[in-house]
């Protein structure tokens, strides 16, 4: 059977290869979880404290594939991780997100998902410091069901950074989310990016292979490790200027600011990148010009193409306009409307 197959959904309405015994619980690595100790990635997938998902792996009752799992092995996205018990506190967890009416754009919809085109200052999920306005208030206040493993990212199947705009997919019920997180971790999702980035890439086209991880000093911030988890992006020159260059960049994986990291070790950062950007980006406040600007990927229920293409914003087509006139790509001021093309 193909690897498209293993992650359609059961025509049945059934569970989906297994989700626990009663009482119990089974969790999917998230991609971004990819690496990670199997306390982190347990606390983050069921919104527990870290000492909460701790004790659970001391009493013995987390496993995978059928095995007791320490707390700090590492964990691989798409590992599915069995608890013996559902934890109380995992069923309705302290500040649970509330629905808020916010502005949202969706572009596909189905019964069983919907992928939505996030705009550039919007938090994806409630955090430290974010609690209101994000995509899953948003999401909350549209109403619909939505998938609640995780109560504080219901929903929710792979991110992007809050100043990154552009196309997310959405499950509606939890073995849609597994299975969307299946093929993410297969790479079948396609996921194209468009940024503005400073200086000459070294080619036209090229593949930046680059292993990545937190970086030694900045907790922000990733880096170029050697031992870090492999991490690969393709990426095209679209427009080559004389002050920067619009370029689009293709995920073959999937890492924590891998496009935002990997272009600045060519020497080309994202403008107005504040991580790793140049000190004018970091005073700008503007935030990286990067647009997740085409989803495509196999239905998880019947293996249909879904295919999403969302217009480049009205921030990267400014920022194209004074490269092209020879200015800097955050230069202040208008750019010239009628330069413009259509975008994507």
């Amino acid at each position: 059977m193909g690897a498209r197959a293993h992650a359609r959904l059961g025509r049945e309405g059934g569970r989906l290869n297994g989700e626990g015994g009663a009482g119990g619980t089974e969790v999917a690595v998230p991609p971004e979880a990819d690496g990670w100790r199997a306390d982190r990635a347990l606390a983050h997938a069921l919104g527990l404290s870290r000492a909460r998902a701790a004790a659970l792996f001391a009493a013995g009752e987390v496993t995978r594939g059928g095995r007791p799992l320490a707390a700090d092995a590492r964990v691989a996205a798409g590992d599915r991780l069995a608890v013996a018990r559902t934890p109380a506190s995992a069923a309705v967890p302290e500040g649970a997100p509330t629905p808020e009416r916010l502005p949202l754009r969706v572009v596909y919809e189905d019964d069983d998902l919907l992928v939505v085109d996030k705009p550039a200052g919007m938090v994806v999920h409630p955090a430290a410091g974010h609690r209101e306005g994000t995509l899953v208030n948003a999401l909350l206040g549209r109403g619909g069901p939505l998938a609640s493993q995780d109560p504080q990212r219901p929903g929710i199947v792979h991110r992007l950074d809050k100043d990154t705009s552009g196309l997310l997919v959405v499950a509606k019920e939890e073995r849609v989310r597994r299975a969307l997180s299946d093929l993410i971790a297969r790479h079948e999702v396609e996921r194209t990016y468009v940024a503005v980035v400073r200086g000459h890439l070294p080619a036209a086209r090229g593949r930046v292979e680059a292993p990545l991880g937190r970086h030694p000093r900045d907790r922000l911030r990733q880096a170029v490790r050697g031992d870090g988890r492999p991490a690969v992006t393709h990426f095209a020159v679209l427009e080559q200027h004389a002050r920067g260059a619009v370029v689009e960049c293709r995920l073959e994986t999937g890492r924590t600011h891998q496009i935002r990291v990997h272009l600045a070790s060519l020497g080309c950062p994202v403008a107005g990148d504040p991580l790793y950007g140049t000190a004018a980006d970091r005073r700008s406040g503007e935030g990286q010009l990067l647009h997740a600007a085409r989803l495509a990927f196999p239905h998880p229920r019947d293996g249909r193409p879904v295919v999403c293409e969302s217009p480049w914003p009205e921030r990267i087509l400014a920022a194209r306009d004074r490269l092209r006139r020879g200015l800097d790509p955050l230069a202040p001021g208008g750019a010239d409307a009628g330069a413009r093309g259509s975008g994507a």
